[in-house]
């Protein structure tokens, strides 16, 4: 039998630089959400399948990946992590009434098409706040997403925000069955809206329904466009839907994030369980959202604790990708190359002893007397060291910036005499 020494499809491995990288993004989000009040959770990788079942709203069950316990029950790899919070809280949590502030780093899995070079496994970062539903809770949210890319780095980029209600109400209005207003949603979620006016011209639909899906691409930008959208909409849920997008964003400026902030009435989720409002974030190097989340305030019922509930997860590899193809620099710590021989080993131990005391990272390495510098400062480029301390057997440091190049010597000697 073959073995198999590469990844499967889908998945690959993340190590040196591109580890570090990952794990400081990871570290500077959870410090935003812990300044927020958030608490950590960490839920299991696989859960019982019942928890992603179909009628709980997550991702299809054919993009699962099942297996069976030595009981035989059916278990599945978790493609989202909400829906096991919510079934963490609804067992850990059952009496408590106060709200419950949750953030959480983990992987999921889906087991869709590599298409386009999607990854099956991604790591996400995120946050829940449990039993609240308020303008208040969704612009805490808002604004805990805009503070969070900030802190990355990340400069330009745009949340955008939208409203179940909103668009439920549009295809509600049209009266058609089940089917064609999946088809309706899926062309707009494709913003292929000549699609969407071609289908409706095929039904009898009110001119008023029809103008109102015809406006819909419209319904994109700033605030301003919340005045066109309460004009067109369909139904009082509807209007109350866009008047809470309007007070959501007084509290956003407020907070300082609204120049991040657009609309989108169009948006319906990718998620079933959404209930409220719902949002993505977006910028340029991915081709796909760094951001998603919204309003669920049904999900935690189907686990036995009626409450609503608002939350995002943030893709950590969608994130690094744009990092990457906009040139920001993530900060991930300087690590320091030590080398020395036979001779200079106890010196060596003992100065790296003081230098970790100190909080610095170091790698010790042994030098043969033949061997070059040049081979070590190759080795630490490619290492990602930033700088390589040489000892010398006269006492001397030989201390190389390896990412500028720039070197110094360092006499120890008279030092070493007088301690």
């Amino acid at each position: 039998m073959e073995q198999k020494l590469h990844t499967p499809e889908g998945v690959r491995d993340i190590y040196n630089r591109e580890c570090a990288i990952k794990l400081a993004l990871q570290k500077k989000l959870n410090t935003v959400l812990h300044l927020y009040g958030y608490q950590d959770i960490q839920t299991p990788t696989f859960e019982y399948f019942d928890v992603f079942r179909k009628e709980i709203g997550s991702t299809s069950i054919r993009d699962l990946y099942k297996f069976f316990d030595r009981e035989g029950n059916i278990l599945a790899l978790r493609p989202d992590i909400t829906p096991s919070i919510a079934r963490a809280v609804a067992t850990l949590f059952e009496t408590e009434n106060f709200p419950i502030r949750l953030c959480y780093a983990g992987n999921t899995f889906i087991n869709h098409s590599s298409y386009r070079g999607r990854l099956k496994e991604n790591t996400q970062l995120g946050a829940e706040l449990i039993g609240v539903d308020s303008i208040e809770a969704d612009a805490e949210m808002l604004a805990m997403v805009v503070d969070g890319l900030k802190k990355t780095g990340l400069k330009e980029f745009q949340v955008s925000i939208g409203h179940v209600d909103f668009i439920q109400s549009l295809f509600e209005a049209t009266n058609l069955e089940d089917e064609q207003k999946e088809e309706i949603r899926t062309l707009i979620a494709n913003r292929n809206f000549f699609g969407v006016e071609e289908i409706l011209d095929h039904y009898e639909i009110a001119d008023q329904v029809k103008e109102a899906f015809h406006q819909l691409p419209e319904l994109t930008g700033g605030p301003e466009i919340l005045a066109d959208a309460g004009r067109i909409a369909p139904g009082e849920a509807a209007r109350l839907a866009v008047e809470r997008l309007r007070q959501i964003y007084d509290l956003l400026k407020i907070y300082g994030v609204e120049d991040h902030v657009t609309f989108d009435l169009s948006m319906s989720g990718s998620y079933g369980y959404y209930t409220g409002i719902i949002f993505r974030a977006y910028t340029y190097g991915t081709g796909d959202a760094v951001v998603r989340g919204g309003r669920y305030d049904h999900l935690l019922e189907k686990f036995g604790k009626k409450t609503p509930s608002i939350g995002f997860a943030i893709i950590l590899d969608e994130l690094m990708s744009a990092l990457d193809r906009q040139k920001i620099k993530v900060e991930t710590g300087h690590r320091n190359l030590l080398v020395y021989t036979d001779a200079t080993e106890q010196w060596a131990i003992s100065l790296a002893r003081t230098f970790r005391a100190k909080g610095k990272n170091v790698e010790m390495m042994k030098r043969n007397s033949w061997d070059e510098r040049e081979t070590f400062e190759a080795y630490g480029k490619r290492s990602s060291v930033a700088s390589m301390l040489y000892l010398r057997e006269d006492r001397k440091i030989e201390v190389i910036n390896l990412q500028t190049g720039e070197e110094k010597l360092v006499n120890t000697k008279k030092k070493t005499k007088q301690q």
